[in-house]
């Protein structure tokens, strides 16, 4: 299994960039840069991945995230349907950390910026009433220009610095040993496993498909994940439960078996293993909220 692909984004030219995404899908390659990202979804629902997370995204996930650190946000399959007219919408803003110039994150006036920073190397997830205020504030520095794009960007850090609707992604313990010449087998390998994960996937499957034998990819995947292989197909299919549970009317065995677990038992255990309540509880929470 290979590493994510490390991209650099910024020209030398440039203090920072950002980009306004309207295509059939998002960059399917798992990778990782060395510049701070921030990238809020204007339209679109998957997958995303995120260091050792797992988690459904939809229109409005507003992500920021620390150089190294490995992502890929995967549609769902209805945006690979060559049939389908859907696209995809988001802003990205890529950001080096030494963007004010060497050792300006050494000055106290940057102490918030510098703080900011540090909780980035986790990726942090930003939420509410501040995700709706930043959404605004990157749709209006598309349209910026000069010393008025830095002002703005600066407003939309110390915005993010200040906020207290974030929550941390990646475990306190993940670390990325991936290299960039893993790049191919490691997208090949996510990119099987999401197609396949709602049948009775099999490690053995997995690894011919990254030239290894079970032991050896099972060691492999779980140091660049932090996770084992069945936790990762499990978490897989507990993300793709708690979108049916919102979204659908299907009743909760159903949505079971949909999302590839053999017992209604062992779906109801994992479940509550992961998000800490019960399928009908998540379902009942998600109708008061909606």
């Amino acid at each position: 299994m290979k590493h994510a692909l490390h991209k650099s984004q910024i020209p030398e030219a440039k203090t920072f960039v950002i980009k306004y995404l309207n295509d059939p899908c998002f960059d399917t390659k798992w990778h990782f840069h060395s510049e701070y990202q921030l990238f809020v979804v204007l339209e679109s629902s998957g997958t995303r991945f995120i260091g050792d997370n797992i988690s459904h995204f939809q229109e409005g996930d507003l992500v920021f995230t620390g150089p190294n650190l490995p992502h890929l946000w995967r549609n769902d399959e209805i945006y690979f349907d060559k049939a389908n007219p859907l696209r995809v919408q988001g802003i990205v803003i890529y950001i080096p950390e030494n963007f004010l110039g060497e050792g300006s994150l050494k000055k106290e006036e940057m102490l918030l910026i510098r703080q900011l920073f540090e909780k980035a190397a986790r990726g942090i997830q930003i939420h509410g009433g501040t995700a709706a205020r930043l959404t605004q504030m990157m749709q209006e520095l598309l349209a910026l220009k000069g010393i008025e794009s830095i002002i703005q960007l600066l407003s939309i850090l110390q915005v993010l610095a200040e906020a207290e609707e974030i929550e941390f992604i990646s475990s306190i313990g993940y670390y990325n040993t991936s290299k960039e010449t893993d790049k191919d087998k490691m997208s090949g390998v996510y990119n099987y496993i999401l197609q396949n994960f709602k049948r009775n996937i099999m490690l053995e499957e997995v690894a011919a498909l990254a030239n290894m034998s079970p032991t050896t990819f099972s060691r492999y995947f779980k140091a660049r994940t932090n996770k084992p292989f069945s936790v990762f197909i499990s978490e897989l299919r507990i993300g793709l439960a708690c979108k049916l549970l919102m979204e659908e009317e299907e009743s909760i065995s159903q949505i079971c078996y949909k999302c590839g677990f053999n017992t209604l038992s062992n779906f109801n255990k994992q479940f509550r293993n992961l998000m800490h309540k019960t399928p009908f509880e998540y379902r009942k929470e998600y109708a008061k909220i909606s």
